[in-house]
This record gives structure tokens, C-alpha cells and sequence, in this order.
């Protein structure tokens, strides 16, 4: 059961207003422990508490599709988000087999990479299954995808929401806010990223896709029949009550920090390549004889768009700011010289308070 200590959240109101692209004078929420740490923001975000602050503001409302048919869905739980190591363990090989009998309270990790001129926040959700309920389509252990939010440092404490670009499979789509000054780039852009109000400021609402998890922003998928609606906590992590919840929080993990996945990007037990999870065949996985694919998910410096030109693979995550240059135009508002980015080694000690 979920924790009855916090507050229900208020009642969302969609709006496109320009002005709730701000977050000008916003205080810290209570389920943020580090008081006055948003401060910092304005001097950068070399500190584990500046990185939470910030990813906190805008960290995603997040619509979670859920499939209850078939034995492979456990009820609905398969679509669950969770952690990496929801099982207790850092082996990608079990995770598959371990979902039905451990619980999936809900994680996703978020990682912030700065340049002079925009913050760039990502966040990875996971699920331990990628999985069908047809026997002609494959399945796979492990799935991984999420959302790049770029942010105009404006002078303001939280910046400007300006655009986000989403991962389903192996296809990027960009949105942007309404009244956003950027435009489609060398790609076209896929619609409008929506906000919804929570905690008395504006979130981006994405949305995933049950079985295969592919997310783009809402409503471009979105909840039909049964799903969960996830809010971002700093202190939450719940498991829905049913494949149909509301009123979820997910807590947000520090992709660089001693929870996170980048500091594990060598173990072996968990990666079997640079930023591709390790993962096999066993647990059931399959419902017909060699439809379970094998090391078939990525962590954010794997992932890659199959079409789009110069973006290599992972840049999403390690060169964010040619990716915004590339999907986005005017090209010429985005700093490529990066302030923080552990991805290529440029900042403070991830772990610094």
C-alpha cells in the first residue's frame, strides 16, 4: 500500500500558457530535503542537490499505458516503471525472471548536463519487461527509454522549458511548448509538448505506450483502458495499487550518483557493451521458441535514432547540445561548450553535496 502521509495532488489543469514556461520565485516543494539548494542553480549544477532541485522542477507527469491481457503481463505489472535493481541486485539477467515476485515502486533516473546557455535533463524510465501477449511478436528482458527536456537558462532560478525530444524504440521525436522560440531544425518537429500544473507549477506530460514502452509526449500516446498517471517526488518511490491508479509518485535517482547506472556503465553482470543492458533468454521469456531477444535495451548513452544523420549513437545523453542544434532551429542559441557533463568527463565530483 501507498504511503497516506503526503498530501493528494491538487487538481491538474491542462494550459499552454507561455507563462508557466517559468518557474520565477518557485519555492522548494516539501518533499525536497535540500531547502535553499535550488540557489545554486544559478552558479551551475555540479552538486548533487542543484541536479535534484532542478530535475524536481521539471521532471515529467508521466502516463504509463498498462495491458492487463495475457500471462505475461502479470495483471498489468510488466508496465510498471522501477528501478534497475528493483530485485535487489545488479544483474541484467534475472530481471525478467524476478518481476513477478518483487515489488516495482516506482524510480526514474535523471541526469543533467549544462552548457552556458541551456540545461539539458534527462530521464530514463525502465521496466524490467519488454513484453507481448502475441505469440508473432518478440519480447525482450529490460527496456529503457525516456525523454530530453531542454531548458534556456534565462537569468530565472529554474529556467524556460523550450523543447523535449523523446525515445520510442529506435526513433527520437521532438516537441515544443507553446510559445517556445524554437522551431523544427534539420528535422521536422513531431507536436506540442503539453503541460499540465502539479504542485503549483507547470510539468511536461509524457506518455508510454504498454508492452514495447516506446514514450512521446501526450497525447501523442496515451493511457486507453487501464494505466497509471506517475508525479515526480525527491523522497516517494510507490507501486501502484492496480493497473488502474491515478495518484502515483516516482522518485527521481541521480543517473550519476551511487544509485545510478553511470557509475556501473563496466559491470559486466549488468552492461554487455557500452550502454546496451545485458540480457538473456531465461524466466519464460518468449511465448513462442525464439521470439525472446537477447542484450536487447540500452541505457541513455546507447540510445540512438535510426535516421537521423549526424546524431550518433548516444549523443542524446553525451552531446546533448548538437543534438538541440541539429532538431531544433535557430541552431545558433545553443552553447556546444559544456560547463557540466560527467558523460565526457567535465564537472565537479558527481558526488559533491
Amino acid at each position: 500500500m501507498r504511503s497516506s502521509l503526503r498530501r493528494s495532488p491538487v487538481v491538474l489543469a491542462f494550459t499552454t500558457a507561455l507563462t508557466l514556461l517559468t518557474a520565477c520565485g518557485e519555492g522548494m516543494s516539501e518533499d525536497d530535503p535540500f531547502g535553499q539548494a535550488s540557489q545554486a542553480l544559478l552558479n551551475g549544477v555540479g552538486s548533487t542537490a542543484a541536479r535534484a532541485a532542478l530535475t524536481k522542477r521539471w521532471a515529467p507527469i508521466h502516463y504509463q499505458d498498462v495491458d492487463v491481457t495475457g500471462s505475461h503481463s502479470l495483471g498489468g505489472k510488466s508496465d510498471f516503471i522501477s528501478r534497475v535493481d528493483f530485485d535487489g541486485d545488479w544483474s541484467g539477467t534475472n530481471n525478467w525472471d524476478n518481476t513477478g515476485s518483487r515489488a516495482l515502486t516506482a524510480h526514474a533516473y535523471q541526469s543533467v548536463v549544462e552548457t552556458s546557455s541551456h540545461w539539458y535533463l534527462l530521464y530514463t524510465f525502465f521496466h524490467p519487461r519488454d513484453w507481448s501477449d502475441s505469440i508473432f511478436d518478440t519480447e525482450h528482458e529490460n527496456d529503457g527509454e525516456g525523454v530530453l527536456l531542454v531548458v534556456k537558462r534565462d537569468g530565472s532560478e529554474y529556467g524556460a522549458l523550450v523543447g523535449a525530444v523523446t525515445v520510442a524504440h529506435k526513433d527520437f521525436f521532438s516537441y515544443v511548448p507553446t510559445g517556445s522560440p524554437l522551431t523544427s531544425g534539420s528535422e521536422s518537429l513531431d507536436g506540442t509538448l503539453s503541460l499540465a500544473t502539479f504542485e503549483g507549477v507547470a510539468h511536461p506530460i509524457t506518455a508510454q505506450e504498454a508492452k514495447g514502452h516506446g514514450l512521446k509526449a501526450w497525447p501523442y500516446y496515451d493511457i486507453v483502458g487501464d494505466g497509471v498517471k506517475y508525479y515526480p517526488s525527491l523522497t516517494l518511490a510507490e507501486q501502484p495499487d492496480s493497473a488502474t491508479d491515478s495518484d502515483v509518485r516516482y522518485k527521481l535517482l541521480d543517473i550519476y550518483g551511487s544509485e545510478g547506472l553511470w557509475q556501473r556503465r563496466d559491470l559486466t553482470t549488468l552492461f554487455v557493451s557500452d550502454g546496451t543492458f545485458r540480457g538473456d533468454t531465461g524466466g519464460g521469456c518468449g511465448l513462442a521458441a525464439g521470439n525472446c531477444g537477447t542484450n536487447s535495451a540500452n541505457a541513455p548513452w546507447g540510445w540512438d535514432d535510426q535516421n537521423d544523420g549526424p546524431i550518433l549513437s548516444g549523443e542524446i545523453a553525451k552531446d546533448p547540445a548538437k543534438l538541440a542544434a541539429y532538431y531544433f532551429s535557430p541552431s545558433s542559441q545553443f552553447s556546444t561548450t559544456y560547463t557540466f557533463n560527467p558523460f565526457k568527463g567535465i564537472g565537479a565530483d558527481p558526488n559533491q553535496p
